[in-house]
């Protein structure tokens, strides 16, 4: 079919509308498949949001014929989608060596669901910033506007959604990494909810059930659709969540019906919050109540400071870990860290263990207050991010750089500063412009990233919705009303103003 060669008619298209036109036999997945890898030539050079392509395997990669997305390409994150005898470098070049001995239980799912790798996209060092930048593979470009970042860490996913080289690609998301790129990049992001999607085989809970894959993906119908085919439990894992009633795909598609929204904007962190995301879920309010659903303003009852020590926390122990093993079983040397990864590894190095443990059980006080919270309302409705996407390069300040070194120095020195202002300092520095997002982590609670927004400028806004555990179906079946009442799928229509 010649006119599926054009990229006018490919951006037109979803996952599942590409799988259903190869199914019909109207085109061959090749010429999709060659149609992705043309977009990707054309656009990535500007953006680098593919740091390790595979588009020769992709061409001749076989998928089963009758599975959900038959034929369609996908681009996985390079962060623990390890795809057997590919590098999974964690955008660290301390693990530039890692070469995955087998599939993760999503990469298997992936293929067994049909879908064509096609490469893999950029992420920070360890996933562990909100802009897509590291010294192994550069920068990645926002394609609204290329002076921007995409957010982190499933920035390199966000970019190359948006700019049409796939229509969905793999994200993970432990404090915001699929919500945050949605958000900036203009597209749909769904964080499922603890366990709803196998972390195995590497690991049981991944960063102790914070973190979880899915996708970013132009259509909340292909989200709902890939969430079917990663969901359930695998051999070994901690627990099972009872599945929906009826396959997402099906579900999202009936009405949710009235429901209760409480909705804020201030900062949990009582950081500043831009108008644009506060107009963003303002706006979004007033669809809701003009759609039939009860809106009232209230926040969660927690100790937001609390909830970014408890974060940070997590961060301590588990960059530590990752760079140990990295040292034992790879090799690497302090050089191969980033600075900000190296002073975090030293932080969780020297943070007392029952400190460490103190920490991770408070996060059942925040679960306690959502839960209460959930007790009067469906859904929580508040800005994804805190402010509108930094400049590339912008956060890299001497200012953040000096502090970096002197607490580093400070560790070395032998002393504790774990219960000193200095930590706060790093907690607020590194979380105030998406102090948002994590609360869904701890919590193991669903969260989305609908793109209902624009600037004047033309930059997508995204507001986030977050449910009590196993929601899913609830958020998706909001979203698909979201988007029939405010599409954005329209706005990719632009997408022709960054071809290279």
């Amino acid at each position: 079919m010649e006119a599926m060669m054009k990229q006018s008619e490919y951006l037109r298209y979803d996952a599942v509308a590409l799988a259903d036109l190869i199914r019909r036999g109207e085109v061959s997945s090749r010429e999709v498949c060659e149609a992705a890898i043309e977009r990707a030539t054309r656009v990535n050079g500007r953006l680098n949001a593919i740091c390790y392509p595979q588009f020769s395997a992709a061409l001749d990669q076989p998928h089963p014929d009758s599975a959900t997305f038959s034929g369609v390409p996908l681009l996985l994150k390079d962060l623990a989608q390890e795809q057997e005898g590919h590098p999974c470098t964690y955008g660290s070049r301390g693990l530039r060596n890692h070469i995955a001995p087998k599939n993760s239980e999503y990469v298997r799912r992936a293929l067994d669901g049909g879908l064509v790798i096609l490469g893999r996209t950029a992420t920070p060092e360890f996933g562990l910033k909100a802009v897509t930048e590291s010294r192994l593979w550069g920068a990645t470009r926002n394609p609204w506007d290329t002076r921007l970042t995409p957010g982190g860490s499933s920035g390199g996913s966000g970019a190359a959604v948006a700019a049409g080289i796939v229509p969905m690609a793999g994200a993970n998301d432990g404090g915001g990494s699929i919500r945050i790129p949605a958000a900036y990049n203009g597209v749909f992001g769904l964080k499922p909810s603890r366990g709803r999607i196998s972390s195995g085989p590497y690991q049981g809970e991944a960063w102790t059930g914070a973190s979880t894959d899915h996708v970013v993906s132009r259509t909340v119908r292909d989200s709902a659709a890939m969430l079917d085919v990663l969901s359930g439990a695998a051999s070994g894992d901690p627990f099972v969540i009872p599945p929906p009633a009826e396959p997402f795909a099906s579900l999202m598609e009936k009405t949710p019906g009235p429901l209760r929204v409480g909705v804020f904007t201030s900062s949990p962190y009582h950081t500043e919050v831009d108008p644009h995301c506060v107009e963003a879920v303002e706006e979004t309010a007033r669809v809701l109540e003009n759609l039939g659903h009860h809106v009232e303003y209230a926040r969660p009852d927690f100790d937001g400071m609390a909830l970014a020590r408890c974060y940070l926390g997590l961060y301590f122990g588990e960059v530590a870990t990752l760079m140990e093993k990295a040292r034992s079983e790879l090799g690497a040397k302090d050089e191969d860290f980033e600075l900000d990864t190296r002073l975090l590894g030293m932080l969780g190095q020297t943070m007392p263990l029952p400190e460490y443990v103190s920490r991770r059980q408070q996060w059942n006080e925040f679960a306690r207050a959502l839960g209460a919270y959930f007790s009067r309302f469906d859904l929580y409705l508040c800005p994804t991010t805190g402010q509108l996407p930094a400049k590339i390069g912008e956060l890299d300040t001497p200012a953040h750089l000096q502090f970096a070194a002197r607490l580093m120095l400070t560790l070395k020195a032998g002393k504790l500063v774990h219960k000193t202002g200095q930590v706060d300092q790093m907690a607020l520095e590194s979380l105030a412009r998406t102090p948002f997002t994590q609360l869904a982590n701890l919590t193991g609670t669903p969260a989305m990233s609908v793109p209902v927004h624009w600037t004047a400028r033309g930059l997508p806004v995204g507001v986030q919705f977050g449910g009590a555990h196993g929601s899913e179906g609830t958020l998706l079946q909001l979203a698909a009303q979201l988007e029939e009442a405010r599409p954005w799928f329209a706005q990719y229509e632009r997408l022709e103003q960054i071809d290279g």
